[in-house]
């Protein structure tokens, strides 16, 4: 036994997850060298390989030591030993990375910069003192750079930077932090800034540009920034006239804008900001944090976010805008550099073309972005963060499952569109595309798709779609695939969550949002599907009103306050002429639009909780016609008085499937409303009622896993107050957390439908055989 103890063995390791572009292989050779063993780490496309000799008590050492001391951004999923005979190593080594085999390895998102990175450019005495593109193992591009698998410098858009002689030795160096930082660079060797004119002419180089454009932007310009997944607009966020300007210039009317900070500090001046939510501001992903403002007198300009308390407000995350930041001293509007319903802009020429009448300069770099990629959003609900827009620090990374799914591509929803590749055990979701309203926004959707697929090398044997015929993604995945897998809107939402939880079923969905087609042909969106191992029941829904205008009242609530009015009490819903809605139409209007409803012309059936959401806006006042999506809702949720604790009375009528019936509330809304109630303490009831409806069925269904999710709940008051009165009444409840609960979710639950519907297929056909 003992003489067995000193035999040399060798230890092979296979290591999947988020291991390259994190120092995971200096990692392993420090480790490897400080405990004596011999061999070699290297890439592959699967993850990273490792082969260690040495004594047993040093092999076991080593692995044990890999887990717990692993680099700060890495992520093991699995990992996989054999202990062999030795071969006879004589030292240990980095080998070069292996191209072949399936590509799962793990790419990471693009990282916020280090503190260590972050005192280099801030220390006179360092070489890359004032260097916007310094980075290192632990911070920098990686999404936004690789152009193929594994994750080496000649599968990035750096290769065309070729190192000086100081950065190939950090580079060549496994005991610095910068060995095999792929994005490595310094001012003699990388990328390096530029300040255009509008015409495309530099008119600065260097920390000059840099210097330079932040004093157009303290002189009202608007300054197009070049970032780390695509342009931003700049502006000063104290200026109002440029903040106006720019609104103009974007054709962004009302929606807020995103501000950046230079510090946490400056951000506690003007909002909340609890423990958590600073600790999501300054972590690697850097996202924006939906914040809440601080009363009292203005600091920034009023049309950052007209009519909103909250700021959504991002810190500096690479070089290039610490040192921005640092020149302005104060907080910047930082919002996409498009036009709205656009792509953001990644090439310099391109931003030339597609920002020329908004940006008054441009502040460029010649490092190359492969793809682009948004600013992620979180709000923190419930003391834990749910990302609203999942791009910068989030994607690709995947989402986990137990057993292997078939290769599928889901090409999501039409608004806030995803795609999602499942490849083995992970799914893949792509970063934030947006809604396919324009031409350039459905091309950047077939590039990602492209892209994808080409950077896993994966042959989908399955497509996924949304079952609405006219949704873009859903004629493209046809042109992809002749019968692709048609899935309902809200189970996908569903499934998605539940994936998000790892929740097995059964459990009662939850799926609230504005629209999503059924498959009995109305529009859907007021649903509670109970999920079983082959699929869902519509367990209930909301009771069904009519849209006149179909696509117009999406975008003006008053619409569907007459849809609701109409549902409720006929008629003379238009007799209410001292209704906020009735008010707004001119009497032509409303002659047309009872035809509408009366004739079922051009009024489509809705079930749609976020519609519900839009007629009592414009009952109460708020708001008749929405200039973007959600914008009524969200304004109703920002009147909920606090301390309102009643709620409105409503019916569940025992059918099959059930039906929510929502008139007694209306009925009592609009006694309310006679009464010269104010819009504070009716949102408030809606709000409560809701809740309440969501209780009633949970007990009536009788399942004890409760799903929410679905756009409605990116609203932080129905969510949190949901959530408490399931807990109070016994049930357990669960919501989004890296997975977005609007339709940038969807790809991934038409993932997971789309290979259950497989397995299931497969085991029909055994069993078939077997008879």
């Amino acid at each position: 036994m003992n003489a067995e103890r000193q035999t040399l063995k060798r230890l092979e390791i296979r290591i999947r997850g988020a291991v390259q572009g994190v120092g995971f292989r200096p990692f392993i050779y420090r480790l490897a060298t400080e405990l004596g063993l011999n061999g070699w780490v290297l890439n592959s496309g699967q993850g990273v390989f490792i082969e260690v000799e040495g004594l047993r008590d040093a092999l076991r050492q080593f692995q044990l030591r890999i887990e717990k001391e692993k680099p700060l951004r890495a992520s093991i999923q699995s990992l996989e030993s054999s202990l062999l005979d030795a071969v006879g190593y004589d030292q240990f080594k980095i080998a070069y990375s292996e191209q072949g085999g399936p590509k799962t390895v793990l790419v990471l998102p693009d990282i916020a910069t280090c503190s260590d990175c972050l005192r280099e450019i801030l220390e006179p005495a360092v070489r890359r003192y004032r260097y916007p593109f310094t980075n290192c193992t632990n911070c920098g591009p990686r999404f936004t750079i690789i152009e193929a698998l594994p994750y080496d410098r000649s599968n990035t858009s750096m290769k065309r930077f070729e190192m000086c002689a100081d950065c190939r030795r950090e580079y060549s160096d496994p005991m610095d932090r910068r060995f095999h930082a792929q994005p490595l660079a310094c001012p003699e060797c990388g990328p390096h800034l530029e300040l255009w004119n509008a015409r495309g002419e530099m008119v600065a180089q260097g920390d000059d540009a840099m210097i330079q454009g932040a004093k157009t932007v303290c002189q009202g310009k608007i300054v197009a920034l070049k970032g780390i997944g695509g342009f931003q607009l700049i502006v000063d966020a104290r200026n109002e006239s440029a903040i106006r300007e720019l609104r103009v210039r974007k054709h962004r009317a009302e929606k807020p804008f995103a501000l950046m900070y230079p510090s946490a500090e400056l951000v506690r001046q003007d909002c909340h900001v609890s423990e958590l939510e600073e600790r999501v501001l300054v972590s690697p992903e850097s996202p924006i944090v939906l914040l809440q403002q601080k009363t009292g007198p203005a600091r920034l300009a009023f049309s950052v976010a007209p009519g909103n308390p909250c700021f959504g407000v991002m810190l500096p995350y690479t070089p290039l805008h610490h040192l921005l930041m640092r020149e302005l001293g104060s907080p910047v509007v930082a919002t996409s550099g498009n036009i709205s319903d656009e792509p953001i802009c990644i090439d310099e020429q391109q931003a030339l073309e597609r920002l020329a009448g908004i940006a008054d300069f441009f502040l460029v770099h010649d490092r190359p972005i492969v793809r682009h990629v948004d600013d992620s959003v979180v709000r923190v609900i419930r003391g834990r963060e749910m990302i609203l827009r999942r791009a910068r620090g989030y994607a690709p990374l995947p989402v986990h499952f137990q057993e292997p799914l078939p290769t599928v591509l889901a090409v999501g929803s039409h608004l806030k569109n995803s795609v999602a590749l499942s490849i083995g055990t992970e799914v893949f979701i792509s970063q934030h595309i947006g809604d396919l309203e324009t031409a350039e926004a459905f091309s950047a959707f077939r590039s990602v798709v492209t892209d994808f697929q080409r950077l896993y090398e994966a042959s989908p044997e399955m497509i996924a779609c949304d079952m609405h015929p006219d949704y873009l993604s859903t004629k493209y995945a046809v042109k992809l695939q002749a019968k692709p897998r048609l899935v309902q809107h809200h189970w996908a939402h569903v499934l998605a969550c539940m994936a998000d939880n790892e929740l097995e079923p059964p459990a009662l969905g939850v799926s609230w949002d504005g629209t999503g087609c059924g498959p009995d042909g109305t529009i859907w969106g007021g649903e509670f599907l109970l999920a079983g191992e082959t699929g869902f029941e519509r367990a209930a829904h909301f009771r069904q009103f009519r849209l006149p205008g179909g696509e117009a009242a999406v975008r003006e609530p008053r619409r569907a306050a007459l849809g609701v009015l109409y549902e409720a009490v006929g008629k003379n819903a238009f007799k209410q002429i001292w209704l906020a809605p009735i008010q707004d139409f001119s009497s032509s209007e409303l002659n047309l639009i009872q035809q509408m409803l009366a004739k079922g012309l051009n009024a489509p059936v809705t079930s749609s909780v976020g519609r519900l959401f839009d007629a009592v806006a414009s009952l109460v006042g708020l708001r008749q016609r929405g200039s973007f999506e959600g914008q009524a809702a969200m304004e109703l949720e920002f009147a909920v008085r606090p301390g309102v604790e009643e709620s409105y009375p409503f019916m569940v009528n025992e059918t099959s499937p059930r039906v929510v019936d929502w008139k007694p509330m209306l009925q009592a809304i609009l006694v309310d409303l006679e009464q010269g109630q104010e819009a504070g303490v009716v949102s408030a009831k809606f709000h409560n009622t809701l809740t309440e409806i969501i209780v009633t069925v949970a007990r009536q269904i009788g399942e004890q896993k409760v799903v929410l999710t679905g756009g409605c709940f990116q609203n932080r008051y129905l969510t949190e107050r949901s959530e408490q009165r399931l807990l109070d009444s016994g049930f357990r409840c669960y919501w989004h957390q890296r997975v977005p609960p609007n339709d940038g979710g969807i790809s991934l639950g038409q993932v997971i439908s789309a290979a259950k519907a497989n397995c299931r297929m497969e085991k029909n056909c055994v069993s078939g055989n077997s008879r």
